[in-house]
């Protein structure tokens, strides 16, 4: 419920804190003295249209915080969570306030957060229902027609099941549309699908395939770099041109001659040569023996080498051309060589689907049917539960009417069948609040066929049929006394109250007879100060209400037989 109310530099009001308790709370005082500036300080505060001429003469700006308690249940904590206005206590207060400057900008703040203007007003349409002489909000609008219905008389079951079944039909009918989108997609490229599930069939790519065919080539690479050193080493120790003889062959030349430089056992004069020329040459010789030993023994390693280190050029071959053409193929698809297998996989599934196309969409076509079928079912259910419904809340309106003075009226209840595109979680209707003010008029739209304090009237017959049964936790209601009084205004003030029971009712009103059934009471009085006019606002205590009732009753004067009616009326005699 709205419990504070704080106005700076509106119009009259300088500074203004009022409190507001639970109940019913009644808002008096002489024409002009300022009411309708509190009630569109209020409205400024909910998102109404902001205007420079609200501001204060004299003033920069004006500003207007209303400060609401509601449940943790409440349907506002989701619209602030899904805008990300954060709430640390679900029992937290809620504070709405407005800005607006000279220049008519305005700011708009939720919890001293700044949010658009749209989402305060959003956020508002939850806490407040306003019903007054030039404006309505809520019951005049025919999108809220429905709810106040199914609140009033349908089982809330069969609006949850008659929505399950909306939403399963709603899911088919998606599912069924993407399976049709899928398959004329598979048929304009059956055709490449086919060849691509052949090309890719045919090289059979393997899981991880990329990876151990990289690895073998590098292997089968380094082999071959292994093979043609050892090949090149061999070829320059035994090479096959007769122009280059070969470390070898020098070796053999060498040994033969020194040994010219050796006596022979036949030599018939050794001295020839000295002795230490033949030392010498023998040592040479010896090695040369061993250059040609060690030069045996490393062709023989090398050819070991060789035979162990022969390379494979055809495998290699082979395992390029395969990495090759993976990687071809991955960048026709544009994917990596690892992807390959699940793209196929992904081309076998589409051209199974196609292939098996057309029995899945009339599966789905039934289903679509069943579904749908079932919401028409459960919907008929729901319809006739409405129809019920809106029967007994015609009489039951219908009988607040007569001691509101509105006992000529009709209030009809229209349910207007919706074309099926327009079938939704709701059901197969909408509803409409029709009025025939006066005998032989025909019905018509709330809005357009009352008058505005017609349409107050006949929503307090609603509020009372329907008390406790909406969401909203405060009612506002602007001179809905307008134009009657005596046993009218006496009923008028009795069902306030009764509304009063359930949620909270602030009513501003000229009738002495709706001022007494209040649970609280605020004058809104008028005073010049240093040359300026200031509207004021104050509670009344029990002495000051019987006061105030009484001015109502007489005017200026206030006589003795005033106050006892007074006092009659606040005993409720």
């Amino acid at each position: 419920m709205l419990t504070q109310l704080s106005i700076r530099d509106v119009v009259l009001i300088e500074k203004l804190d009022l409190a507001f308790p639970p109940g019913l709370t009644v808002l008096t005082g002489e024409t002009g003295a300022g009411k309708s500036i509190l009630l569109d300080s209020l409205g400024l505060a909910l998102g109404e249209r902001a205007s420079a001429s609200l501001v204060r003469a004299g003033c920069e700006q004006a500003s207007v915080s209303a400060c609401f308690e509601i449940s943790p249940a409440h349907p506002l904590h989701e619209l602030l969570n899904e805008q990300g206005i954060s709430v640390d206590d679900a029992r937290d207060p809620i504070l709405l306030r407005r800005v607006v400057t000279t220049d008519g900008r305005s700011r708009a703040y939720i919890n001293d957060q700044p949010v658009a203007v749209s989402l305060l007003r959003r956020a508002a349409t939850l806490l407040v229902e306003i019903q007054g002489q030039h404006e309505q909000m809520g019951l005049a609008d025919q999108a809220t027609h429905l709810d106040l219905l199914d609140a009033f008389g349908t089982p809330p079951e069969l609006r949850v099941r008659t929505a399950a079944t909306y939403r399963q039909w709603i899911e088919a009918t998606a599912e069924l549309a993407a399976a049709r989108a899928e398959m004329e997609n598979a048929a304009r490229e059956e055709d490449w699908l086919r060849q691509a599930v052949d090309d890719l069939g045919t090289l059979a790519p393997q899981e991880d395939e990329e990876a151990q065919l990289a690895g073998l080539r590098q292997a089968l690479q380094q082999g071959e770099r292994r093979a043609e050193a050892i090949a090149a080493a061999l070829a320059d120790l035994s090479p096959r041109d007769r122009r280059s003889p070969g470390p070898a062959s020098a070796l053999r030349n060498a040994s033969r001659a020194l040994q010219r430089l050796l006596p022979a056992p036949t030599d018939l004069n050794p001295e020839a040569v000295g002795a230490a020329e033949q030392t010498a040459a023998q040592e040479a010789l010896n090695a040369l023996e061993r250059a040609e030993e060690a030069l045996a023994e490393a062709e023989s390693l090398l050819s070991r080498l060789a035979s162990d280190a022969q390379a494979d050029p055809r495998l290699l071959e082979q395992t390029e051309e395969r990495l090759f053409a993976l990687r071809a193929e991955a960048r026709k698809h544009g994917v990596s060589v690892p992807e390959l297998p699940g793209l196929l996989a992904a081309f076998v599934e589409r051209l199974g689907a196609l292939d098996s196309g057309n029995a899945r969409i009339e599966a789905l076509e039934k289903k679509v049917a069943e579904t749908r079928a079932g919401f028409e079912a459960i919907a008929l259910e729901l319809t006739a539960a409405r129809e019920k419904a809106a029967r007994r809340l015609e009489q039951a309106v219908m009988a607040e009417l007569r001691p509101l003075r509105l006992e000529r009226a009709r209030f009809i209840v229209s349910l207007v069948p919706l074309e099926a595109e327009a079938w939704n979680a709701r059901g197969k209707e909408q509803a409409s609040f029709l009025i025939a003010a006066n005998p032989g008029q025909p019905p018509g739209p709330l809005a357009k066929v009352a008058s505005g304090g017609e349409l107050s009237r006949l929503m307090l017959a609603l509020k009372v049929v329907l008390a406790g049964r909406s969401a909203i936790p405060t009612l506002v209601f602007d001179e809905v006394d307008s134009g009657v009084g005596g046993a009218t205004a006496s009923a008028i003030g009795e069902r306030l109250y009764t509304v009063g029971r359930s949620v909270q009712v602030l009513v501003v009103t000229h009738s002495p007879q709706v001022a007494a059934r209040g649970d609280a009471h605020l004058r809104i009085s008028k005073s010049v100060s240093r040359g300026r006019t200031e509207t004021h606002a104050a509670p009344l205590d029990t002495q000051a209400r019987r006061e105030e009732i009484a001015r109502m009753l007489s005017g200026d004067t206030i006589t003795s037989a005033a106050r006892a009616a007074a006092d009659s009326l606040l005993k409720g005699d």
